[in-house]
């Protein structure tokens, strides 16, 4: 039953949807992610390069928030999400995954720009995201109310118990640590971090999220060049699978039932989550409140989430299974096993360790994004909002000792459906609003030169 509404929620239509607003806000924009790249990358990690310094009204800061926003998408999707790509959609996902990347990065500037745009001013602090945008500008209140639910129901499933089952398994394999202490390690950290509300899961982001990222690039890359013989044919494969479709279908029609590019969309999206919306929750209390620039910010995050991190997974996984090996692996584990080939126990300690940060990162931010959601339902009704708000926690973090304990294919078919399902209200936003995201580009709080 879960696997038949997985299948239905991410049919033709839903990649076709996916794509083709991307494919139109790319045309739209002049290929802006493109031809315009020097622009957005001065922007944001141009910025960092030059050693720039934002001034914030003690608040969050647009790099804190470009931090959190990696932590919730370099996550188990660059990973477990990778592997389980290729696994069920053969190489040619990869290929796919940079497509939908390419093209999400201008979705992901549209709802992000949306997001800061309309966001409203809150107790404790400023609210944004699909829900707001759809009430506010749209007065679309129920879309609103079904995005807010999705969402938060997302957060239990992709943001906590996913995250949590990838780390448990990978600890559990690279570790021998049991899950049930597992759970009872992030769990705790978890409640730790999250008590302290955004300000301490900005801060906490944007010190791992650098470190891990690096050590996780400095160790794939390592392994990749030790396979530098295997390279041409590991690119040759991903570009060859991409465009085989189903066998069982014909034409067009099986080309885009294809599993190649069906999954290589649905793991791109629940990597780099463009078309969700959530990034545009995310952005939403910077204390810049420029839509433009916050909008490049979550460019760049599709960028290095997507075109950086997953592609250096799927060439490890490729290369190192090039003869055969590694059938009997999925998941953490295939992704794990896939760097000990060639660096050893030592070198899959170090990759699992940067894995099980990114997932507790990811955890952190997700829960943001869930409370904000969560709040956004309880201002619909009469009751208190910061009782709401534990309750809430108490149940994101009984997400994440379950999650530990629950398994991996049931958690992710839940987690697409989950998925699937918020982007529908999001990119109904998006189709409706379509003509304001290209004209700010020229027409935004800064103009772009």
């Amino acid at each position: 039953m879960i696997h038949r509404l997985q299948e239905l929620v991410w049919g033709p239509w839903m990649v076709a949807a996916l794509l083709g607003l991307g494919v139109y806000f790319t045309v739209k924009s002049g290929f802006f992610q493109l031809r315009r790249f020097p622009v957005w990358w001065s922007a944001t990690a141009g910025s960092l390069q030059r050693g720039e310094k934002e001034k914030t009204s003690g608040g969050i800061s647009s790099f804190q928030t470009a931090c959190t926003a990696l932590a919730a998408t370099i996550g188990t999707g660059n990973i477990v999400g990778v592997a389980t790509a290729l696994t069920a959609g053969g190489p040619g996902a990869i290929f796919w995954m940079w497509i939908s990347a390419i093209m999400g990065m201008m979705t992901a500037y549209g709802e992000t720009y949306l997001g800061v745009r309309y966001r409203r001013r809150v107790e404790n602090g400023w609210m944004g995201g699909p829900m707001v945008y759809l009430e506010d500008r749209l007065h679309l209140p129920a879309a609103g109310l079904l995005y807010a639910f999705f969402c938060m129901m997302a957060s239990m499933g992709m943001g906590s118990m996913v995250q949590a089952n990838s780390a448990a398994e990978t600890a559990a394999y690279s570790f021998s640590v049991p899950p049930a202490v597992t759970a009872a390690a992030v769990t705790l950290f978890a409640g730790l971090v999250i008590a302290g509300g955004p300000r301490r899961i900005a801060a906490v982001s944007g010190k791992l999220m650098p470190a891990a990222a690096g050590i996780y690039i400095l160790f794939s890359v390592t392994v990749i060049l030790s396979w530098y013989d295997r390279l041409p044919e590991v690119f040759s494969s991903i570009f060859q699978s991409a465009f085989q479709p189903d066998a069982a279908a014909g034409g067009a029609a099986g080309f885009l039932v294809s599993r190649s590019l069906r999954y290589g969309v649905s793991r791109g999206v629940f990597s780099n989550e463009a078309g969700l919306g959530t990034l545009a929750v995310l952005h939403s209390p910077a204390d810049d409140g420029d839509g433009v620039k916050q909008g490049m910010w979550a460019m760049f995050e599709v960028f290095f989430d997507t075109i950086v991190i997953c592609t250096l997974t799927a060439v490890v996984i490729l290369a190192a299974a090039g003869d055969g090996q590694g059938a009997g692996y999925d998941g953490a584990a295939l992704t794990a096993w896939s760097f000990s080939r060639r660096l050893g126990r030592a070198g899959e300690y170090l990759v699992s360790g940067s894995m099980i940060v990114f997932a507790f990162a990811t955890l952190t931010a997700w829960y943001y994004m869930g409370r904000q959601a969560f709040s956004y339902l309880l201002l619909k009704t009469r009751f208190p909002v910061k009782l709401g708000n534990r309750i809430y926690m108490l149940l994101y973090l009984n997400a994440i000792f379950l999650g530990c304990l629950a398994r991996l294919d049931t958690v992710w078919q839940l987690s697409d459906i989950w998925n699937g399902l918020m982007a529908v209200p999001n990119l109904l936003a998006l189709l409706l609003l379509r003509r304001e995201i290209p004209d700010s580009l020229k027409q935004g709080p800064r103009k772009i030169s």
